[in-house]
């Protein structure tokens, strides 16, 4: 093999892009061979791919262990970059999670399908090529890791799954950080460094739940929650509020564990300061509840839940959230 022939390795999960029609509906049945022998084009890319056959599993029944296993797989590679395909229900999720837990400069790519094989105009093949083409790239080097679909190109931790059938998917706050057009990749912006945690010490005693508040919301499923759990996200109103009717149970919460301030609307900060009404950011804060910066609920509880199966140190884990840009 040539020198400058790029090396690229795939690594197939399951999920939609994997799966075809049977009877009782669509179910994983396409290894990553077979993923890659239907890419059109792909031979004509002079990218040489690898394939790993991981796990053949919907998207929703992918697990840490499965992640942590993973990154430590990723990490023994000797290619120019890695394209993980699976299912569309957690790849905001596992995009995050990958990106927390691997370091280094080469591209890490996850992309899926929305359509299955079986299906009319299914969509797994041209967001394979294009993860590939990404993944190879030398512009894509320290990305972290990406989502790539739809020849869009999106950080993973921004990137959020917000339709549940159209092929055009996933969309991020601010945007995509770059795209492939004409066969090449462009990209726009290089978000900031994520903090790097060392899964190796993991252990899996930890639980996390994220609570939704709603209006009207009485606090009294808190109460029942935190009996069960180790650490709490709270999905707030807007820039980070709660009815003043859940306040005292987040106050005793935040006492027994971690409890993540987020907001409900997935983009944009919780702040610290404008509003100072009970239930509001300043008065949650103050009442030791973590804010958890620009992360969605989704995203914090994948920082929340790694952090917790390393640490118990409540400033270690409000430290760690404080370095999310």
């Amino acid at each position: 093999m040539a020198d400058n022939v790029r090396r690229v390795a795939v690594i197939s999960l399951g999920g939609t892009i994997a799966m075809t029609a049977q009877t009782s509906g669509a179910t994983p049945t396409l290894s990553a061979d077979d993923l890659v022998a239907a890419v059109p084009g792909l031979a004509e890319t002079n990218i040489h791919v690898e394939v790993l056959d991981f796990r053949r599993v919907p998207g929703a029944s992918l697990t840490f262990s499965d992640l942590f296993e993973l990154a430590a797989t990723i990490e023994t590679l000797a290619v120019d970059g890695v394209v993980i395909t699976q299912g569309t229900d957690t790849i905001e999720e596992t995009s995050y999670l990958l990106d927390l837990v691997t370091s280094g400069d080469m591209p890490i790519v996850v992309t899926g399908a929305m359509r299955n094989a079986s299906m009319a105009g299914a969509d797994g093949p041209a967001n394979v090529l294009a993860a590939v083409r990404v993944a190879a790239s030398t512009e894509a080097r320290r990305t972290g890791c990406v989502v790539v679909f739809g020849e869009e190109i999106h950080s993973a931790r921004w990137v959020r799954k917000t339709h549940a059938t159209r092929p055009l998917a996933f969309t991020s706050y601010p945007g995509p950080i770059g795209y492939i057009a004409e066969d090449h990749v462009r990209i726009l912006a290089r978000p900031a460094p994520a903090p790097t945690i060392d899964s190796r010490d993991a252990t899996s005693s930890a639980r996390t739940a994220i609570f939704t508040v709603g209006l009207g919301d009485d606090g009294a499923l808190l109460h029942a929650l935190g009996d069960h759990i180790d650490g709490l996200v709270v999905a707030a109103f807007g820039a980070g509020h709660v009815p003043r009717a859940c306040v005292d149970a987040l106050t005793d919460l935040a006492k027994r564990m971690p409890v993540i301030l987020t907001s409900r609307t997935g983009s944009g900060p919780v702040l610290s300061k404008t509003y100072g009404f009970p239930g509001s950011e300043s008065d949650l804060l103050s009442r030791g509840l973590i804010p958890g910066s620009t992360l969605d609920p989704v995203k914090a509880r994948v920082l929340l839940q790694l952090l917790l199966m390393t640490t118990t140190d409540k400033d270690q884990i409000a430290r760690a959230f404080s370095t999310v840009s």
